[in-house]
């Protein structure tokens, strides 16, 4: 069989071999082959295609598809949504993915419904075109926003949440700042109530650095405000009552809107009463009339007033009120000269802080009374015509001098209280509205004293004696040693000149030394009478026999001596200058005679001149 199989294979290629050649039109007509070859299919590959055709179908793209290179804002059309995507047509080589978290402010969202798209990736890893809805309504916001600031469009934005100074509008999709300031003419108080409400605004304002916007409500009311304004303003006139509304209050005043023009009451023309505070009288919002008492040139500030559109009440105070009448009142201020009492709404009179107390030692009004203190008084002046009126409060009791000659004559004792120190003295209280003085010197008998806070405090009990009584200037002169009686009578005779004492040199001082007797007596030693008998000086501390060779009863002053103990001849000499010093002291006293003849000779002096 193999070997017949062979036989016909040869058999076949031998048959082959005998056929004719096959011959090819290019090989048959060259020339005409050549002329008919299309050179632009042989090079490009493909077929010509007509140049009215390649028109036809320039159009057709133009019109049906998108260039994907371009960051251009195009209209699609949702073809399909599933769970997360919606699927968009917007005439491309392919459909582009758009998730449904960008259609959340759209829950209706809807195949067929044509949508603004941005071409966000031509491609993603799987091939996929992706769009953006969100950034293709930023851009076209934008466009929106920048227009409606140049040409002043009035736009809607939908008030979103409150922030510091202000609130979030969404307007075309974009979050704008909305200012505090700028949502209406008259201050807000409350910026929840304008959260999820929908406004009209003005942009002013675009800054495309930092892609913020700031929009107005306030802004597109100014503009009939300001038209209400002129037409306010051109008629106010002094003297006129508008009604108002309390558009704002401060410590010191009310600002009252007339209707787009706004004026202040100030706090001293709300009332005639005194006030602490406005909103006693007025609160927010609240509608009254008041009437204008000034404006300036331009009418810018205009000054109104509430209080006189009622009558005065000093006008209201009854005729039969007088001088010498008692009153109560209210106690509504306190200043440091006195008190002013409320004896009637809107009238008022001063206690000053003398008619307070008969005490001549002048304290603080606040010693007296209290804010709000209900106190009776005795009219001392009234004034209908100026409005003024003086009250007194010491004159409901009787006063303490009257009687003073035989409660507190002169060298009775009493005691005090220490109220007061001045630099000379220390004025004591007796009583209520009786003080005295004690000077310096009438403190004590022995102590040297520079300033009284050295010998008693403020509050102590003294006890004084009356040294003198002037009814009429109001004064009493008081001493406290007087109370005692004057250790330095006694010394003067046991401290006589020339009698000898044992004491102890306490001090060594300047030029001399010192020696302490007792508590009150301190003798002065000069240093040639500290000499000892054998020439040698005394130390401090040694004690020693020593004689006294001057005593002063007046100006307290002790000198005494250890070297004239047994030297005679100082001794004389000590005698003999005290002797000396008493008769200089004798002759230069003036006998009575002396003053006679002075005054004789005065007179005569005066009659020759007439």
């Amino acid at each position: 069989m193999a070997e017949n199989k062979n036989n016909a294979e040869v058999e076949a290629t031998e048959a082959k071999a005998t056929q004719a050649p096959v011959v090819s039109e290019a090989q048959a007509n060259p020339e005409k082959f050549l002329k008919e070859f299309n050179w632009h299919n042989y090079q490009e590959g493909i077929d010509e295609v007509e140049d009215s055709q390649l028109k036809e179908f320039e159009k057709l793209v133009s019109e049906n598809f998108v260039d994907t290179l371009d960051d251009e804002v195009v209209e699609g059309t949702v073809i399909h949504i599933t769970d997360r995507d919606a699927i968009i047509d917007i005439n491309a080589k392919s459909e582009g993915v758009i998730s449904l978290n960008e259609f959340r402010y759209n829950p209706d969202l809807k195949v067929g419904d044509k949508v603004e798209v941005l071409i966000d990736v031509r491609e993603d890893a799987t091939g996929q075109l992706v769009l953006s809805h969100r950034k293709a309504r930023v851009i076209k916001a934008w466009d929106r926003v920048i227009k409606a600031n140049e040409t002043g469009e009035i736009v809607n934005g939908f008030v979103k949440c409150r922030t510091k100074g202000g609130m979030i509008v969404d307007v075309f999709g974009i979050e704008a700042f909305l200012p505090g300031s700028q949502i209406d003419v008259k201050p807000i108080r409350d910026y929840d109530v304008y959260v999820n409400k929908t406004m009209e605004f003005k942009v002013v304002k675009i800054n495309h650095e930092f892609k913020n916007v700031v929009v107005s409500h306030k802004a597109l009311i100014e503009a009939d405000i300001e038209e209400q304004k002129k037409e306010i303003i051109g008629q106010l006139e002094k003297g006129q009552v508008l009604e108002g509304v309390v558009k704002n209050i401060t410590s010191y005043g009310v600002f009252i809107d007339l209707g787009g023009v706004d004026g202040l009451v100030h706090i001293t023309d709300l009332s005639w009463s005194r006030i602490n505070h406005p909103n006693e009288i007025v609160e927010l919002d609240q509608k009254l009339n008041v009437v204008i008492l000034d404006f300036d040139e331009n009418k810018s500030r205009i000054q109104l007033g509430l209080k006189q559109l009622s009558k005065h009440p000093w006008d209201a105070l009854g005729e039969t009120v007088a001088v010498g009448d008692k009153v109560k009142g209210k106690v509504v201020v306190i200043a440091d000269y006195g008190a002013f009492i409320e004896v009637a709404d809107g009238v008022e009179g001063l206690v000053h802080v003398s008619e307070m107390s008969w005490s001549t030692h002048l304290r603080s009004a606040n010693d007296f009374v209290n804010v709000g203190d209900e106190v009776e008084a005795v009219i001392l002046t009234l004034d209908r015509e100026d409005r003024k009126m003086s009250l007194g409060i010491k004159q409901l009791h009787p006063d303490p001098w009257t009687d003073i000659t035989s409660k507190y004559p002169v060298g009775s004792k009493h005691t005090g209280i220490v109220r007061n120190f001045t630099n000379f003295g220390v004025f004591v209280e007796l009583e209520e509205g009786i003080d005295g003085l004690i000077y310096i010197s009438d403190l004590s008998w022995t102590k040297k004293i520079k300033h009284p806070s050295e010998f008693c405090n403020v509050g102590d009990k003294l006890d004084v004696v009356v040294l003198e009584l002037d009814v009429e200037g109001r004064k009493l002169s008081l001493g406290h040693k007087q109370t005692t009686s004057n250790p330095w009578d006694k010394y003067e005779t046991e401290f006589a000149v020339g009698t000898k004492h044992t004491a102890e040199l306490t001090d060594v001082v300047d030029k001399g030394a010192t020696i302490e007797f007792n508590e009150d007596i301190v003798a002065f030693v000069p240093s040639r009478h500290l000499e000892k008998e054998d020439g040698k000086q005394i130390k401090k501390g040694e004690t020693a026999e020593f004689v006294i060779i001057e005593f002063n009863k007046e100006f307290k002053r002790v000198v005494a001596s250890h070297t004239a103990i047994f030297k005679a001849e100082e001794m004389q000499n000590v005698k003999a200058a005290a002797k000396k010093a008493e008769a200089q002291a004798a002759e230069a006293k003036p006998t009575l005679g002396d003053a006679n003849d002075a005054l004789q000779a005065l007179k005569d002096k005066m009659d020759g001149k007439k």
